[in-house]
């Protein structure tokens, strides 16, 4: 009997220790990403982690890359048996990212009747929904998922993908994501609040688990799900200190096939994080209610753009609202602009759509490292496209 337990127990601990959990490490071991050489069959990729001791948790195709598992017992003889073979170019540590948010002051009770969160009208998104609300154009939301039930978000939500845990919902058990998609294209009805482009397609890319955090290879496999899947818009409202190749490559594979990426720049107060530091990515700093760029966004020569992200209201898990502040709530906005101007102009590359944000901004007065162009102007870059 006590022998029987101890199985049970070590069968609950490898289900709690999946590789799906999300953690520093996997407690038995190092989770890193294998590169190869793009000409390498796939077989051989797989033989060849097989052979130095690796377990497969995920295939790439975005980037020619395997993740595995590491038995940390031999994890350094591991990596030096792997590098052995000639088609492997490099082997990187799987990493964490985490959403880029903070608490907002305010309270959650939606109002009596449907709103115009400040941010919105900030940018004059408003103002441009005349021209254009975003229709048909599809944004993915690389985040912790959409509340798939939000009666703010339900006919906006067109459709997604749990990363994390193959096959489940991308139902978002933590809020993060559903505050990010009200602010995209929360739709315009009699309640809550409405998004900058309200009349645009939500897909919810779950990446991040409930404590809004993940590894940079699902991020990576989110990014290759929306380009496999036709995605226009893709908004990444998390970051990474850790600056890697692959996640780099990943990027610019997406940029080259005319997606529009749009991430936060981060609220440590320093330097840009990744992957909003990458050139292919249109980087967002937030301002508060006065046009000052708060004390907490990052900052540096990557900002490109700055969007409100102090205490902004949108929709929230369990069919609520929230105030909630950070870059992360800044790039929403601009992700919603983003599909305002591919309503218009679905042949634009992405850097015609940074062309036009960046060209319409206005000035707050303030340096580029913190402010790039200056905050967007929707109504402005909208009527640019007509």
């Amino acid at each position: 009997m006590k022998n029987f337990f101890l199985i049970i127990t070590c069968i609950l601990g490898i289900l709690i220790l999946s590789p799906f959990s999300i953690t520093k490490a996997d407690a038995a071991g190092e989770r890193v990403i294998v590169v190869f050489d793009k000409s390498s069959p796939v077989s051989e990729r797989r033989a060849i982690v097989r052979s130095g001791g690796g377990s497969v948790i995920r295939e790439l195709s975005i980037i020619p890359a395997i993740v595995i598992h590491l038995p940390e017992e031999a994890s350094a003889r591991a990596r030096e048996a792997i590098l052995q073979h000639a088609p492997v170019v490099r082997i990187e540590d799987d990493v964490i990212v985490t959403a880029n948010a903070k608490p907002g002051s305010g309270g959650g009770t939606p109002p009596p009747a449907e709103v115009i969160p400040w941010g919105i009208g900030r940018i004059d998104a408003d103002l441009s929904w005349g021209m254009s609300t975003g229709l048909g154009v599809k944004v993915a939301i690389l985040d912790t998922g959409i509340d798939i039930d939000h009666p703010d978000l339900v006919n906006n939500i067109a459709g997604g993908i749990n990363i994390i845990s193959a096959g489940r919902s991308y139902d978002d058990d933590n809020g993060h994501g559903t505050h990010v998609a009200g602010t995209i294209a929360a739709v315009d009805n009699t309640i809550g609040v409405i998004g900058a482009a309200p009349g645009a397609s939500l897909y919810g890319v779950k990446v991040l688990d409930r404590r809004g955090s993940g590894w940079l290879s699902d991020v990576i496999a989110g990014l290759e799900w929306s380009t496999a899947n036709g995605m226009d818009v893709i908004n990444m409202s998390l970051g990474s200190s850790s600056n890697l190749q692959s996640l780099h490559d990943a990027v610019t594979a997406v940029y080259n096939s005319g997606i529009v990426q749009v991430a936060a720049a981060g609220n440590e107060g320093g330097p840009v994080s990744y992957p909003a530091a990458y050139p292919e990515i249109i980087a967002v700093s937030a301002t508060d209610i006065s046009d000052n760029v708060t004390s907490w966004s990052n900052y540096g020569s990557a900002v490109d753009v700055a969007a409100p992200g102090a205490n902004i209201y949108s929709t929230y898990k369990g069919g609520g609202y929230k105030y909630l502040s950070g870059t992360s709530m800044a790039a929403p906005h601009v992700a919603g602009l983003a599909a305002l101007i591919l309503e218009n102009r679905p042949d634009f590359t992405p850097y015609q759509v940074l062309g036009v944000i960046t060209s319409t901004a206005d000035s707050l007065g303030l340096s580029s490292a913190y402010q790039g162009a200056g905050i967007i102007d929707a109504d402005e870059a909208v009527l640019a496209t007509e």
